[in-house]
């Protein structure tokens, strides 16, 4: 499973991040989690808000900072 988490390195970006690899830890699954905060490489994914979560290629949230229960479910 490849996990994408997009922002520019703010607050929620961070904070998403983390509750990313809580709710990859709690899962107890494979996971490549990437942090990318270069804009370029993530106005090409077609996202405009962030924090953004890309899970196998799928932008499944953008513009809000999920909890780790939140994630789990769309794991």
């Amino acid at each position: 499973m490849n996990i994408k988490v997009l922002g520019g390195g703010c607050s929620k970006c961070e904070a998403l991040l983390e509750n990313t690899k809580k709710a990859v830890q709690e899962k107890g699954i494979e996971a490549e989690i990437e942090y990318i905060t270069d804009f370029s490489i993530i106005a090409g994914y077609g996202i405009m808000s962030t924090p953004a979560l890309m899970i196998d290629g799928k932008v499944v949230s953008t513009g809000r900072v999920l909890n780790a229960k939140q994630i789990g479910k769309l794991l």
